[in-house]
């Protein structure tokens, strides 16, 4: 495959048509088109489906996409480096972050007096928590912030934070009156939640249903902010992680404590055995300093206290703040 097949199969994809690509990389439409024959001959399957002049993505078309755009991206931080190096520029500072954090956390950690706030250049990619982990382990993020759980061989973790989930309303909302909201109130109503059955959606269905709680109708979202958004449409409430709802407070939004302890966790993780910068290591702590004024029960567990949280998390054990001192 050739650099130049690549980028014309990322150019119709973006743009949804040859002529349009044509235009965005400086092309003839024949050439784009010869260029994706070529790669199509290449590779031995057809990218796009042909219905005179428009063109429409075929289904491995789209699973080739998603690798390509990573490549193309990684190529664009080579060349990018390349010319820093070449100036004498600093090593930018690459951060990956589910977007609840990426958008949440990570502002009010970048405006810290520090090194990262000083630094001329950050590039921030919000994402799944599968993959941060992806970009941390293969190098293209110095740090991942991400949800938990997290047991993935060859990432560091620097500490993991803990705090409780809280209920969202419309400021006009009658449970929105009460400085802790009861989470059996939340019956027979329409809730706004997770999507993913694997993270903190497994733990608000638990505690529903260890409430007795039928709500009466579901909003699924695989976005914090996309709750958020429907809470304030008056669309449903919303049992939401903290960071999004502390973080990014919105009008006519009220955010509430509940009456039922839903643990929700995240940490810092790098690539094991790698040697951080100064301005990494500093934005690790500068993390932790931001998510102890954001959250109000903020709790910073360190790395050793690793295995225990993922056995709170999986129900092997009872969370840790509720067991028993000796």
């Amino acid at each position: 495959m050739e650099l130049r097949q690549l980028e014309a199969f990322a150019a119709v994809m973006t743009t949804g048509s040859i002529t349009a690509a044509g235009r965005l990389l400086g092309r003839s439409q024949p050439a784009i088109t010869r260029l994706i024959q070529e790669l199509e001959a290449e590779i031995g399957y057809a990218l796009f489906a042909r219905n005179g002049p428009r063109v429409s993505p075929t289904e491995q078309g789209f699973l080739l996409y998603e690798d390509v755009e990573r490549m193309l991206a990684g190529m664009k931080q080579v060349r990018d480096r390349a010319s820093e190096i070449a100036r004498g520029d600093a090593r930018p500072l690459h951060i990956a972050a589910t977007s609840a954090l990426a958008a949440g956390l990570l502002p009010a950690a970048l405006a810290l007096p520090g090194p990262a706030h000083d630094t001329p250049k950050i590039q921030l990619r919000s994402m799944s928590p599968e993959q941060v982990v992806h970009e941390v382990l293969t190098g293209a993020a110095e740090i991942g912030v991400t949800s938990l759980p997290l047991e993935h061989r060859g990432l560091a973790v620097h500490w993991i934070g803990e705090s409780a989930c809280v209920a969202v309303l419309r400021h006009d909302d009658p449970l929105a009156a009460h400085a802790r909201v009861p989470l059996a109130a939340c019956a027979d109503r329409r809730i706004v939640t997770m999507q993913n059955p694997y993270r903190l959606r497994r733990r608000l269905d638990h505690a529903f249903a260890s409430a007795g709680i039928a709500p009466a109708a579901l909003i699924e979202t695989n976005s914090s902010l996309n709750a958020l958004a429907a809470v304030r449409a008056g669309l449903g409430l919303s049992v939401l992680e903290p960071v999004t709802a502390y973080g990014l407070p919105l009008p006519d939004v009220a955010v509430r404590p509940i009456d039922t302890g839903i643990p929700f966790f995240f940490g810092v993780v790098t690539r094991d055995a790698k040697v951080l910068s100064n301005v990494a290591t500093a934005f690790v702590d500068a993390l932790a300093s931001a998510a102890r004024t954001l959250l109000p029960d903020f709790v910073q567990h360190a790395p050793s206290e690793h295995a225990q949280v993922l056995q709170s998390l999986y129900g092997d054990l009872p969370d840790p703040k509720e067991t028993p001192s000796p």
